[in-house]
């Protein structure tokens, strides 16, 4: 919905208790799109953006920089904003007012906001709706079904949303809390991975588009599923790739062998490889990024098929938590010595490899280790 700003400062506007040429823009609409959007929206449109602007308390300008970071698109000076808009203007723009929020944070918390909330609304509409509103008997079309179906849905899927929201906020905040300082709120020590399916480019030009869909979406389920019951949080996904991170390297380790092995004893599933490093790394607006996000993503371009690479830190990280020995050696002379001492011997998770040390593009040179599971 963004706008421009053409005539914000000149000329009386037109009176929005009684707008100017009310309906034109109605009467060129689609009536039953209309009616959905009404129902969506639960109020008629009514307002420019100009008059919506204004009814808010809000300069034309900062409303259009509230829009854009939305992702609305440009309505130019139509009447198509409704009382829902002007609040949501009054609200921003009230958390501005009372020092709560900068500006430049209140168009951040509009741009995430509309950028996640556009991915929902997307992915309800194509695999949601779109199945659940085929015409149940013939002769019916789909726009017959549709508008009482979301008028049934929409109430429940709302108060469901909130709900999650809620608890990620949650278990987003207990995370901030639980950091040492300010600077490690934003700059903090995360194990980072990347998943990658072997071969999906040779793949796409083999399958046809309805089973690469269900491909990928069984790909991302399944790695979602298994990143969140392991303490670990999906970043994003990018249809063959899957990054991940975790707030410690023995968490990283487990999804990332889970994931390995889930995956290979589905015979559906191309071969999957996984890179992951240790280290700090800056967050914003739920991704993460530094050098040793990219040091994952290049670990992962070069991981052999159905293995795991991480790089020294995330190695010397398991190391000195004793989730991995640093060598079967040590781990053989620890085992002896707890025998001598009649205690049990150490306990390890994982087994590391070191490989060849190697260039990696824009990183310098890296020392992989392979990460596999201590029987």
């Amino acid at each position: 919905m963004t706008v421009d700003d053409s005539g914000s400062g000149t000329g009386t506007p037109p009176d929005p208790e009684k707008p100017e040429g009310e309906g034109d823009e109605q009467d060129a609409a689609d009536p039953l799109a209309l009616r959905l959007e009404q129902l969506i929206l639960g109020a008629e449109r009514r307002y420019t953006p100009f008059q919506a602007a204004r009814s808010a308390g809000v300069s034309m300008e900062l409303a259009s920089r509230f829009w854009r970071a939305m992702g609305f698109a440009d309505i130019g000076q139509a009447k198509a904003l409704t009382e829902a808009d002007v609040l949501a203007l009054r609200r921003l723009a009230g958390l501005v007012e009372a020092g709560l929020l900068s500006e430049a944070m209140a168009v951040q918390v509009a741009r995430s906001t509309g950028q996640t909330t556009a991915r929902l609304a997307e992915w309800q509409i194509d695999s949601f709706l779109e199945g659940l509103t085929e015409p149940p008997e013939p002769g019916m079309t789909r726009t017959e079904v549709t508008y009482p179906l979301i008028e049934l849905l929409l109430p429940e899927l709302e108060e469901f949303l909130v709900y999650v929201w809620r608890r990620q906020l949650a278990a987003a905040t207990g995370r901030v809390v639980q950091a040492g300082d300010d600077e490690e709120m934003v700059d903090r020590r995360l194990a980072v991975g990347f998943a990658d399916l072997v071969g999906f480019t040779r793949l796409t030009r083999r399958m046809e588009e309805e089973e690469l869909g269900e491909l990928v979406e069984a790909f991302e389920t399944t790695a979602a599923d298994l990143v969140a019951a392991h303490g670990g949080r999906l970043i994003k996904t990018l249809g063959d790739e899957v990054l991940f991170a975790a707030d410690d390297a023995g968490i990283a380790g487990e999804i990332a062998l889970r994931l390995i092995e889930t995956m290979s004893n589905d015979e559906t599933m191309p071969e999957l490889r996984v890179g992951m490093a240790f280290g700090t790394v800056t967050t914003r607006m739920g991704d993460v990024f530094g050098t040793t996000v990219n040091l994952a993503s290049r670990l992962t371009s070069i991981a052999p098929k159905d293995n795991v690479l991480v790089d020294g830190a995330f190695a010397e990280e398991l190391i000195r938590t004793a989730e991995a020995p640093a060598s079967e050696a040590e781990a053989a002379a620890a085992a002896e010595k707890a025998k001598e001492q009649g205690e049990e011997p150490p306990s390890y998770r994982f087994a590391l490899q070191p490989m060849w040390q190697r260039p990696v593009r824009g990183l310098g040179v890296v020392e992989p280790w392979t990460l596999t599971r201590r029987t």
